[in-house]
């Protein structure tokens, strides 16, 4: 959920953090990969987190994004909208206010998100296994 700033700017709500990393502990636990929470609420208008995951597998993509819808319906969140079908490379599940991206890993590497999006700060969540970027900003706790 975001909230409006006194400058106009939004602000991401607690709850939408709070749910960008319940999709990140579901997506590590399907063995996803290299999962990542940016806070990209500065930077862009749309949406206030991502959530990068991989898999090594078109089924554990879709294995992952099924875990991912899972967990969230059971706290009552359905995504509004879901690109990609099963046996796709890169499923995104778009929840408006945080979106998750779950990517084959040799699509994550070609479209290499964390880098288009390197001045965004991580979210620490538990499970982050990929070492920061070189000069990209610290991680913001969650």
């Amino acid at each position: 959920m975001t909230t409006a700033r006194h400058d106009g700017r939004r602000s991401p709500g607690d709850g939408s953090r709070g749910l960008a990393c319940l999709a990140a502990r579901a997506a590590a636990e399907k063995q996803a990969e290299d999962v990542v929470v940016l806070d990209v609420h500065d930077l862009i208008v749309i949406t206030d987190y991502f959530v990068i995951a991989s898999g090594a597998s078109d089924r554990q993509v879709a294995t992952i994004a099924e875990e991912v819808e899972k967990s969230l319906r059971a706290r009552g969140v359905k995504p509004f909208r879901r690109e990609g079908e099963a046996g796709e490379q890169w499923l995104l599940l778009d929840f408006v206010d945080f979106v998750v991206h779950v990517f084959h890993e040799d699509v994550r590497d070609f479209y290499r998100l964390e880098t288009l999006w390197g001045d965004a700060p991580r979210v620490a969540w538990e499970g982050e296994t990929r070492p920061a970027v070189p000069g990209a900003p610290s991680v913001v706790s969650g």
